[in-house]
């Protein structure tokens, strides 16, 4: 199985010391966003996990500890940086600093373990079409050489973005094919691989590749694995990753992204914040008496004579 660390919430980031003590512990109870009263249990063992992805914006919490996960398992980073300022990211790092975290993320898990989100890509009155094409460039000057690829998404429009991000300028189709024509020049340039994700319109013409941002062709060559031909549907239309699973809780994420799709509101994440317990199995307060708890599936995608090689 592959597990996700986590695409709910920023659990690297906030969550730390919650991440360690499961691993020290062996185990996970991950909660059912559909269906709240379902609790599965992941063993976090070696044996049971193909690899372990981490998605996060601040990978600073971990840096000192990282290597206790990654000496026992395959692993795979996602490292989101992007143009905003705290006018749209105020729980994230200013840009230098994001950088140089990545760096050292970097030395120490290997550059093919390491991926770059550019995503969401926004427009605003402060951050046109010239800003990003400008500071992405900027920033894969000092990123290339250090990481697998990167990957970029145009923002998606959701109601709640009235409320929460009323800045926002929808971007139309001219802009997205400017805007993928220019970063796709910037990283041929850099030799960057360069690719979408999910459902993005096809800009294989400017060299931008559309495979899928967490696949099991990638995740392979970054721990020298080999895994069966799986068909697979992606998380939605248009997407093309290899299913996984999520240890991470809906409306937990203190970022405070304004275009965040994970949180509903702005409060209800620091509500949830005060039902963290580090020492429970769950992320966000604990098992309740209603609760089903079950054994999560955990089988394997490596082929056959990997697996055994174990």
């Amino acid at each position: 199985m592959i597990l996700n660390i986590s695409g709910r919430t920023d659990i690297v980031n906030y969550y730390s010391d919650w991440m360690f003590k499961r691993f020290a512990e062996g185990y996970v109870f991950s909660r059912n966003s559909l269906f709240p009263n379902s609790v599965r249990r992941y063993e976090l063992l070696p044996d049971k996990i193909d690899c372990l992805i981490f998605g996060s914006k601040n990978y600073t919490p971990v840096l000192d500890r990282i290597h206790e996960i990654t000496e026992r398992f395959n692993t795979y980073f996602y490292y989101t940086i992007t143009a905003y300022g705290e006018d749209i990211e105020p729980g994230i790092p200013d840009i230098d600093t994001s950088i140089n975290t990545l760096l050292i993320l970097s030395d120490i898990v290997g550059a093919q373990r390491v991926a770059w989100r550019y995503d969401p890509v926004l427009l605003t009155e402060r951050y046109t079409v010239a800003r990003h094409l400008e500071t992405f460039e900027y920033m894969v000057k000092r990123l290339a050489s250090h990481i697998d690829r990167c990957i970029f998404s145009f923002v998606e429009m959701y109601k709640k973005h009235e409320t929460n991000l009323p800045e926002l300028i929808p971007i139309t189709a001219d802009e997205m094919d400017e805007i993928a024509r220019g970063l796709g020049g910037i990283a041929a340039k850099h030799g960057l691989i360069l690719q979408t994700c999910g459902p993005e319109e096809n800009y294989a013409r400017y060299g931008i590749q559309t495979s899928g941002c967490v696949t099991l062709d990638i995740l392979g060559r970054a721990n020298g694995l080999q895994f069966r031909d799986i068909k697979h549907k992606g998380f939605r239309k248009g997407c093309h990753c290899i299913e996984s699973r999520d240890i991470g809780a809906l409306n937990s994420c203190l970022n405070g992204c304004k275009y965040c799709y994970a949180n509903k509101n702005v409060q209800l994440p620091r509500e949830n914040y005060m039902l963290h317990d580090p020492d429970s199995p769950l992320l966000i307060g604990h098992l309740k008496p209603t609760d089903r708890l079950e054994p999560g599936a955990q089988k394997t995608f490596l082929k056959r004579e990997a697996w055994y090689g174990r």
